[in-house]
């Protein structure tokens, strides 16, 4: 599947997935529906990130007068940090008088945009300039680390295999963000504890909770998915601390009574909702099937997050690992794990037949009080 190549990406530290055009200009749209000044007098760096291939520099720079920018910043990785064996210098930067053949492999590059260098009246991607940085355009380096203190917002599809800590150099910085990562990401230790807080949250996300990369790795979409020379993937998700419309909107549901009845989900229709045996909350499959008039606390998929509105419920915790344990999750009884060896202290479980069933990731919510 897709998902394993991104797996294949971590183990090979091979991070090369370039983000759409229209998925980026989509969510950055959103925040500007919300607050048309979102980015006005701001420096926005885009780190990770290579404008020769990828499209956060283009929109950026195509946008930079409409949005109102002060300064763009983006920083890329040399090519020997990338692992890329067949590579080639784009005329871009053989054409330019500061090219220089050694520095090229070995170098990151830095681009700027903050004046009108061909005098024509607009700030654009033509009055881009650049030069090479003195490492290889680490993130972590002290020279990216001090472009990132001199920004207001970093946007960017970080590397995957580091996106832990690449999360982790964002929030000690303080900054605001609009990152790319899977979403996964949500049962890092790193991660939920600001999603609780809500002081992070989701975006609008990719249309079907999949998106397309430019990719050189295999695709083995279906038919249906598949575009040339990319990659869909499942489950990949904006993470950012810029507030949006969609997430300040309501979900409906109905009661838990009318659940029962007319629920669409045949494990809820005419049965209830299950118990868990190690906390005291109920188990909610699908978040469609959420009853509104539940006082007490439910455990949901991770996949809530898409649609949690912070008026309407409160996050209690994450019924996962560690983070369950410390939530209060009892550990369960060494007996059932003959039963099901996979069951482990901090994760919630329920008996069905006779058998301990331990739902996938659970969020624990509770209706906001």
């Amino acid at each position: 599947m897709a998902n394993n190549n991104l797996a294949n990406a971590k183990t090979a530290k091979n991070d090369e997935f370039y983000t759409q055009y229209q998925d980026i200009q989509n969510e950055i749209n959103a925040y500007l529906e919300y607050d048309p000044d979102v980015f006005r007098g701001k420096t926005v760096l885009l780190p990770c990130d290579d404008p020769e291939w990828s499209n956060f520099t283009k929109f950026f720079a195509q946008n930079f007068e409409n949005i109102g920018l002060k300064k763009l910043i983006s920083t890329s990785y040399a090519v020997e940090s990338k692992k890329i064996k067949d590579w080639q210098p784009t005329l871009f930067e053989t054409d330019s008088p500061y090219y220089d053949a050694d520095k090229s492999r070995t170098n990151g590059k830095i681009f700027i945009l903050d004046e009108d260098i061909n005098n024509d009246g607009r700030f654009n991607i033509n009055d881009l300039h650049w030069s090479y940085l003195e490492g290889d355009g680490d993130f972590r380096s002290d020279e990216v680390k001090a472009l990132r203190d001199e920004a207001d917002i970093i946007i960017t599809n970080p590397p995957f295999s580091l996106f832990r800590e690449f999360f982790s150099w964002i929030m000690e910085a303080e900054k605001k963000f609009v990152i790319i990562g899977h979403q996964n990401a949500i049962t890092y230790k790193e991660v939920f504890p600001y999603i609780k807080s809500n002081n992070v949250w989701l975006g609008l996300g990719f249309s079907g909770g999949a998106a397309h990369f430019i990719s050189n790795y295999q695709d083995v979409a279906t038919a249906g998915n598949h575009i040339e020379g990319m990659i869909r993937v499942s489950g990949v998700v904006w993470y950012t601390n810029i507030d949006h419309g969609r997430r300040h909107e309501p979900l409906p549901l109905m009661s838990m009574e009318d659940n029962i009845i007319y629920s669409k989900h045949k494990e809820i229709r005419g049965k209830g909702y299950k118990r868990y045996e190690n906390y005291e909350a109920i188990d909610i499959p699908y978040t469609d099937a959420i009853p509104i008039d539940y006082d007490g606390e439910m455990g949901v998929p991770k996949t809530f997050l898409d649609k949690y509105c912070p008026e309407q419920f409160e996050i209690i915790g994450l019924g996962h690992g560690n983070l369950g344990v410390k939530l209060g999750i009892k550990p369960y009884d060494r007996a059932l794990k003959k039963l099901n060896p996979g069951m482990r202290d901090g994760d919630l479980f329920y008996m069905e037949d006779g058998l301990p069933i331990v739902p996938y990731t659970r969020i624990v919510i509770r209706k906001k009080q």
